[in-house]
């Protein structure tokens, strides 16, 4: 392993000029989720020649190496619908949208890994995993789990690198089990009886009723769970009526549900409905939930994390504190298929933030990024030889 460490960080190395240059065109043109197909094609065509398969519609999966079982290593395509106010001079050329997740730099990472693991050769096949439709539903992670591509490949671990903002450049969080929670959405609907805004008792207000929902379900985090869980429930929309004096027949409130645990994501699925529907009836009224599952737990194998940190140390990344958070990323539908591992890549040490405006990470991060995914590719082969 020592041999291959050396050689794929010269070779990884000598290609961070054109990984760069590669991550600044990326940037330029981003896509959004579902629309792909010309920044998949613009990566693979910076990718060395390889057993390609095309898949979840704009994605692909490039096969690097002989036969036998098999590491992948997975970037993002898609942008968001943010207007970009970084000043660089590579600058989004597609009004509206940006490439504010780092998806750019992660996507140049996996070309410089891919292209030195195919000069230099590697304890075991890469695939290069280029991932539609990270930033939104359905997921595109899911989507290539269920196409089957990883188990007709041999697969048997997936490697992700991301940008985190909250860590100072050059630490890596590296940290086993649970690290981003669940995330569904909510749609709360609640009907009652419309009417004149001067004769309320001749209605059922769902807006009343409403109110008194969103208060009532902020006790199932702070009254119905550990305190010690990570949980999280907000609501993040409210709308009713078009005009002050009418009273709607419907009001609607949606809303994010995060949790760390598997049990508590069920509770607050349960009691979500128990209670919106008995508030609402005591005011009237009816309610109707309705719940889009989103992302499972993102949970890192603990013998990868546990084999991929001190080859970090080795290729002079630290290995930082444990990150959780309740955010959330489809590379957990990896994880729930086989062992994976997410490891996040400092960038400013918290004077920024991902999906803002002016999210731009240095090109030095590309090489950050790149040794943390190779870290993980040689920690899983080790365990698959």
């Amino acid at each position: 392993m020592t041999g291959h460490l050396a050689a794929l960080t010269a070779a990884l190395d000598e290609e961070l000029p054109a990984a760069a240059a590669l991550r600044h065109r990326i940037h330029a043109r981003p896509c959004l989720s579902g629309a792909e197909a010309p920044t998949r094609d613009l990566v693979l065509a910076a990718l060395p020649a390889g057993s390609l398969t095309k898949v979840a519609d704009t994605g692909a999966v490039l096969r690097i190496g002989g036969p036998g079982p098999a590491v992948a290593v997975r970037a993002e395509l898609d942008a968001l619908a943010v207007e970009e106010k970084s000043g660089a001079a590579w600058t989004s050329e597609h009004p509206g949208l940006m490439h504010a997740c780092g998806h750019d730099v992660h996507l140049a990472a996996l070309t410089a890994l891919a292209r030195a693991v195919d000069r230099t050769g590697g304890p075991a096949p890469l695939l290069a995993v280029l991932q539609p439709r990270e930033e939104t539903y359905p997921s595109g992670a899911r989507d290539i789990v269920e196409d089957g591509i990883l188990d007709r490949e041999q697969c048997r671990a997936v490697i992700g690198a991301h940008v985190q903002p909250l860590l100072p450049p050059g630490t890596v969080a590296c940290t086993p089990g649970g690290v981003n929670a669940s995330a569904d959405e909510f749609t709360i609907t609640v009907r009652g009886r419309s009417g004149h805004a001067a004769y309320p008792h001749l209605t059922r207000d769902p807006v009343v009723a409403l109110a008194h929902i969103v208060v009532a379900l902020q006790s199932l985090v702070s009254r119905g769970t550990d305190p010690m869980s990570h949980v999280v429930l907000t609501v993040s929309t409210l709308a009713a009526g078009t005009a002050a004096n009418v009273i709607p027949g419907t009001a609607e409130a949606r809303g994010t549900l995060r949790a760390l645990g598997k049990d508590d994501r069920e509770m607050l699925h349960t009691r979500l409905a128990e209670v919106a529907g008995l508030v609402a009836q005591t005011h009237g009224c009816t309610a109707q939930v309705d719940i889009i599952r989103g992302e499972p737990v993102l949970d890192n194998d603990p013998a990868l994390t546990a084999a991929t940190r001190p080859l970090l140390g080795t290729l002079g990344l630290s290995a930082g504190d444990d990150l959780r958070s309740a955010g959330s990323d489809d590379f957990s539908f990896f994880c729930a298929h086989l062992p994976s591992l997410m490891l996040f890549v400092g960038t400013h040490g918290g004077t920024e933030q991902l999906h803002s405006p002016t999210f731009l990470p240095p090109d030095e991060r590309i090489r950050d990024v790149a040794h943390a995914m190779l870290a993980g590719y040689l920690a899983a082969a080790e365990q698959i030889s």
